[in-house]
């Protein structure tokens, strides 16, 4: 099993989810997050005077899949959230050593 983290673009998140359902992924975790890579911000006018936004808003989704489902996921997420310009964003592929539904005490596949 893998765990797969994905910074984006927020309004390209309707667009990932669905390229992840067609792949057959049924659940996702997603969080509001902020941060720069390269981009290192942008300045912004506001009332006259010139500021420097940091920080930028992300989104950040994880899904925990099967091995054999990895590359799919990592494929979809990228064809759906890239825009071809700076700030696309990220994945980041981790191992899943062990998977525990709480209702139920399913384990490891049966639990994704």
């Amino acid at each position: 099993m893998k765990k797969i983290e994905a910074v984006i673009k927020p309004f390209k998140l309707d667009e990932v989810r669905e390229a992840l359902s067609e792949v057959g992924i049924t659940g996702l975790t997603v969080t509001e997050v902020k941060g720069f890579g390269r981009q290192k911000g942008h300045t912004e006018l506001y009332r006259g005077a010139e500021y420097v936004v940091d920080f930028l808003p992300k989104i950040k989704i994880e899904v925990v899949v099967a091995g054999d489902v990895v590359d799919q996921a990592v494929e979809a997420i990228i064809k759906s959230a890239r825009t071809g310009k700076i700030g696309d964003g990220k994945i980041f592929v981790m191992p899943v050593e062990q998977v525990v539904r709480i209702r139920t005490g399913e384990t490891n596949e049966s639990a994704i």
